[in-house]
């Protein structure tokens, strides 16, 4: 199986890159540096690189990149710096997955690719049917209007929501959403859940990132995971 990558030299990114080389996979990605990229993941033969922005390519050259692809994994978000908080484009993430989405469509593969987007325990499932307390519903609100990125995180999960319900013959998805996430050094214990036993704002629980990228990895890996999951948007909690 081969993945395609964007968001690869994010914290989490990178991760999920390491432990599909580590698990043999065949992995490309797509990075503007190669600076924050391992040397030992850079020089693996099993990884193909593609020095660019996702947004700048065309859309043949997208459509080369998804060709042969089994999986996709979205891990881009926005920096945490005024430019990136608040600067072009505000709907990275929603736009990225929207083209290479559509790249998959235009391939018309012949068993639906696998798309994993990395989003936050903070954008409320209403299709699955969650809730949250009139005083959550304040302070999201006011983080939706004040900063982009979350209306960006909500709108791209939105977007396979809508767009490719279940079944669908080009695209099967997966929204992982961490709670606050952390850094640690190895894999620990980690639970799913379909939806949030903690509020995301007053109660947030944490995640690390090795975490995260264990269970995208696992998604692609693992059948039984996959089909567990498709179609859902699965809360990670570390144990």
């Amino acid at each position: 199986m081969t993945t395609l990558v964007v968001g690869a030299s994010g914290a989490t990114g990178r991760l999920v890159v390491k432990q599909l080389l580590n698990a043999g996979e065949a992995v490309k990605i797509i990075v503007r540096s190669l600076d924050t990229i391992d040397a030992d993941i850079k020089n693996n033969p099993l990884l193909t690189v593609t020095q660019a922005s996702v947004m700048e390519l065309t859309d043949a050259q997208l459509i080369e990149q998804v060709a042969d692809c089994q999986a996709l994994v979205s891990c881009l978000g926005h920096n945490l710096t005024l430019k990136g908080l608040f600067g072009q484009p505000r709907r990275l993430v929603t736009q990225a997955v929207t083209r290479l989405t559509h790249a998959v469509e235009k391939i018309a593969p012949s068993t639906p690719v696998k798309f994993i987007l990395m989003n936050t325990s903070g954008n409320q499932n209403k299709a699955a049917g969650e809730t949250i307390t009139t005083k959550e519903k304040m302070v999201i609100g006011l983080i939706r209007a004040l900063l982009p990125p979350h209306a960006d995180n909500e709108t791209a999960a939105a977007y396979l929501q809508t767009r490719f319900a279940m079944p669908n013959k080009s695209i099967t998805w997966v929204a992982v959403r961490p709670d606050d996430l952390i850094d640690e050094t190895a894999v620990s214990a980690y639970q799913i859940m379909p939806s949030p036993i903690r509020s995301a704002i007053f109660d947030a629980g944490k995640t690390s990132r090795i975490n995260v990228a264990h269970f995208m990895s696992q998604l692609i890996l693992d059948d039984v995971t996959w089909q567990k999951w498709q179609g859902q948007m699965p809360v990670i909690y570390n144990a």
